[in-house]
């Protein structure tokens, strides 16, 4: 079925892709969105869930990505501090690496490229009498405290897309660009979705498909263009709790590298990231023997008791669509992002290279100016101080917005509406609504999680399967047991089949 031309079309559903797409319904373009997967299901749901400056990019001197991501920090913060909130970095110094004076340098320049309202400032740690120290190795004996911001990241690309559905961008996923015809004047776009073919047309094109955006180009481009990705592998281990406390740990290796670990879930340590060459022929990403020993040996040589394979819960493993500046080394490659704009040959298309979590709201920002021209739109910041779904209540609010809920709806669980209000902020309240009991809630599959949850999900944040709920929209699969995600599943097979493949947000 044709419809009306759209102004911008945009492939790939990941956070450059949203991002792009809620920047330009905003300024009330005609937007549409097309995602072959679910939204984030591929690098944006595989970071190390962090907004940050990129403390060990300074060693590269790339100053000017470590300023932007630094000056974004508390925009993000500002925007949803249900998703994300202010960490605190353990750096030990260590016998052999970066002496105590580089790392100092290094951290007052973090302190002050970016400028900070809301987070502290670096300190340094008596490793030996601060608590933070108890659980490493006593041969550490000083360190350095700074600060970051965690993030949910797969729940950011809901959000903005969401936000970007409410400004009026049509956001389809499990739809796949099949086919793309370039004319001089607009795009016509084959898509696939649910075993039925439509035709789109659109003004101009973006290719945000991450670890895809060479495949997408050789949809029109079927020259022999030479590819500019450079795929490295980033991969994580999720294992039982090594510590008490809510401060994260950064961890020098032999090799030059850090390592995160990082408080996850409640119960859990994250432990990341790797740098590891991928290619296509590898298939889906999934984490190597070899990287798992690395990381286990990486974390062991600071904690006093070593992580071992037997303390691993889950793993989960993503592709960095980098930029391919000829560096070397995966790990030194440029982790900002390049654009490529061609408007010479036909209607205009701006290919997205690299980018990260933090910078994701810049890089769209500077998509949508590069375009302004061929739009016909000005390139003013909205989005700097507009909040996401669920954002708008201060950065230090979050305790108080709790009490505020717990007092509403007195029979929730404390623990259960944290995590509700964590994850969807003052939406909490809509998907809540008038319940005034359990059974208000629906259908209780363990966990915390209720039918209206789940309901709310599909309406709202494009949730099509049990995977989307339990690994993506949140990770309650890390606390369920195996029959009840089966029953999530089923729930899903008897409710979603008859359900309209693109739902009304309201």
């Amino acid at each position: 079925m044709n419809r009306a031309m759209y102004d911008l079309a945009i492939i790939g559903g990941g956070i450059n892709g949203v991002g792009i797409a809620r920047d330009a319904a905003g300024r009330g373009l005609k937007v549409l969105l097309v995602e072959r997967d679910d939204l984030a299901s591929h690098t944006s749901s595989a970071s190390t869930k962090l907004v940050h400056g990129g403390l060990r990019y300074l060693e590269h001197y790339e100053f000017n990505l470590v300023r932007k991501a630094l000056k974004e920090r508390e925009v993000l913060l500002r925007a949803a501090p249900h998703i994300i909130w202010p960490m605190r970095f353990v750096l030990p110094v260590d016998e052999g690496m970066r002496p105590a004076w580089l790392l100092r340098l290094g951290l007052f320049l973090y302190d002050h490229l970016g400028g900070r309202d809301i987070l502290p400032a670096t300190r340094s740690l008596n490793l030996l009498t601060d608590h933070r120290g108890d659980p490493l190795q006593k041969r550490l004996k000083k360190g350095f405290a700074y600060s970051d911001c965690w993030v949910e990241d797969s729940r950011l690309v809901s959000l903005t897309a969401r936000d970007a559905a409410i400004r009026g961008a049509e956001i389809r996923t499990r739809a796949e660009c099949t086919g793309l015809d370039r004319a001089a004047d607009h795009w016509q776009l084959r898509i696939q979705q649910h075993g039925e073919q439509s035709t789109e047309q659109a003004r101009v094109l973006v290719n945000a498909a991450g670890p895809w955006v060479d495949p997408v180009t050789a949809l029109y481009d079927r020259s022999n263009h030479a590819a500019k990705l450079r795929l490295v592998k980033g991969s994580h281990i999720v294992v039982k709790r090594k510590y008490d406390g809510d401060h994260s740990y950064i961890f020098q290796n032999k090799d030059g590298r850090i390592i995160f670990a990082i408080p996850y879930e409640g119960d859990h340590t994250l432990i990341g990231t790797t740098d590891e060459p991928w290619r296509y022929a590898e298939g889906d990403a999934r984490i190597s023997d070899s990287e798992i020993n690395y990381l286990c040996d990486a974390v062991s040589e600071y904690f006093e008791q070593p992580v071992t394979r037997d303390d691993i819960v889950w793993t989960f493993a993503g592709i960095r669509p980098l930029f391919d500046d000829h560096s070397r080394s995966a790990a030194t490659v440029t982790r900002d992002f390049v654009f490529d704009y061609d408007n010479a040959g036909g209607a205009p298309v701006l290919s997205i290279f690299g980018g990260k979590i933090t910078t994701y709201r810049v890089l769209a920002l500077q998509a949508i100016r590069t375009l302004s021209k061929a739009l016909a739109i000005d390139g003013n910041d909205w989005t700097r101080k507009a909040h996401l779904p669920g954002g708008d209540f201060p950065p230090d609010g979050f305790d108080t917005l709790v009490s505020q809920y717990a007092s509403q709806w007195n029979f929730l669980d404390r623990s259960v509406l944290r995590r509700l209000v964590r994850a969807y902020g003052t939406d909490t309240a809509h998907i809540l609504g008038q319940a005034r009991n359990i059974a208000d809630l629906g259908q209780t599959f363990g966990a915390g999680l209720y039918e209206v949850e789940i309901r709310w999900l599909i309406e709202h944040e494009f949730a099509r399967t049990a995977e989307d709920i339990l690994w993506r929209r949140s990770k309650l699969g890390l606390h369920m047991t195996a029959a009840e995600q089966q029953a999530i599943a089923t729930w899903f097979e008897h409710q979603v089949e008859a359900a309209p493949a693109n739902l009304a947000l309201s």
